[in-house]
């Protein structure tokens, strides 16, 4: 199964693999799919009655992570923040000597000043966030949580205070926030996030598979926002906002800017989740998830290209691709 939540986070490019050791081994585990958020589009919105994993399963898989020679590991769920033993989990990982201990986070517990200077004095290396408006109105909606986004902005203001500097964000592109992507990323530049990634919403399965119509747009019309939000990150003089899950004839003019192309040339990656093991997902997102169709034949783009959500194709077909001939000078 692949299960691409909130991987690559826009940030792979501060990364480089030293001389002779080949890609840098990175681990998204799963802590559990518990959340204080209720997000329409999330992929696990059907898992929460899934039993987290206990502390010792993930102290386990942490050991055996490092054992298989896993410097980078980025701990995700649900939400991690919310469970008690978060903070003993970070320390153990510092302990063990990952290198790069990665949380992404709705940022609601982080408005708790004492808790934000615990994560941050427990060992957190980065923190993600997970934003998706660009104003309460429109990120409370689409996360089900009144003043997720008063909270999540008083924990960016909170980490940062402490001297924190490695903050990023994520954001999935769904109908309801498309159209507001250069507003977004307005908001991004005020909270100086030069690091980011828009991920084109995942409709293999989960909220986003049972309400395709409702939450999926299509890619001829997200497109233009995306680019147009890409320009704006340009303009404020940052290449670090990527883009994830599109096909790549819709983004010629910024392919120096895909999330899935950056990171399988910096890492080998793998998914642990309670319901799953994915050794490399890479590789297994192209089967499993995303294909190409016979319109992209002859496409140039075609060997980097991983296409559209299978479940995509299904609903809206492919007549959107075009096969790029010949890519612009």
């Amino acid at each position: 199964m692949v299960n691409e939540k909130g991987a690559g986070t826009g940030i792979a490019e501060q990364h480089v693999p030293r001389p002779g050791t080949g890609k840098i081994q990175k681990l998204v585990l799963f802590t559990g799919f518990s959340c204080n958020s209720y997000c329409s589009f999330c992929i696990d919105l059907n898992k929460r009655d899934l039993p987290d994993k206990s502390t010792q399963q993930i102290i386990t898989e942490m050991v055996q992570a490092r054992g298989k020679g896993v410097e980078y590991l980025e701990l995700i769920g649900g939400e991690t923040t919310v469970r008690g033993d978060f903070l003993p989990i970070i320390r153990t990982a510092k302990k063990l000597g990952f290198k790069d201990i990665v949380v992404v986070t709705n940022g609601r517990m982080l408005s708790y000043p004492d808790f934000a200077k615990q994560t941050v004095e427990a060992g957190v290396s980065d923190l993600i966030f997970s934003i998706h408006g660009h104003n309460a109105k429109l990120h409370d909606e689409l996360t089900a949580a009144k003043g997720a986004f008063d909270e999540l902005v008083k924990g960016i203001e909170n980490v940062r205070a402490l001297g924190f500097e490695r903050i990023f964000a994520n954001c999935t592109v769904v109908k309801q926030n498309m159209k507001h992507l250069p507003a977004i990323g307005k908001l991004f530049t005020e909270l100086n996030i030069h690091h980011a990634e828009f991920i084109f919403v995942d409709s293999t399965y989960g909220g986003a598979y049972t309400n395709f119509k409702g939450l999926v747009p299509k890619i001829s019309e997200a497109a233009p926002y995306m680019r147009e939000l890409l320009d704006v990150g340009r303009a404020w003089g940052t290449r670090d906002w990527c883009v994830r899950y599109v096909p790549l004839c819709y983004f010629t003019d910024y392919l120096d800017q895909i999330s899935e192309i950056r990171e399988i040339e910096l890492f080998r990656t793998r998914h642990w989740a309670p319901d799953f093991k994915n050794e490399d997902v890479g590789p297994s997102r192209k089967v499993a998830g995303r294909r190409k169709t016979e319109r992209c034949t002859g496409c140039s783009l075609y060997d980097s290209c991983e296409g559209l959500w299978k479940e995509y194709i299904r609903q809206y077909g492919d007549e959107e691709l075009t096969p790029v001939v010949k890519l612009n000078a």
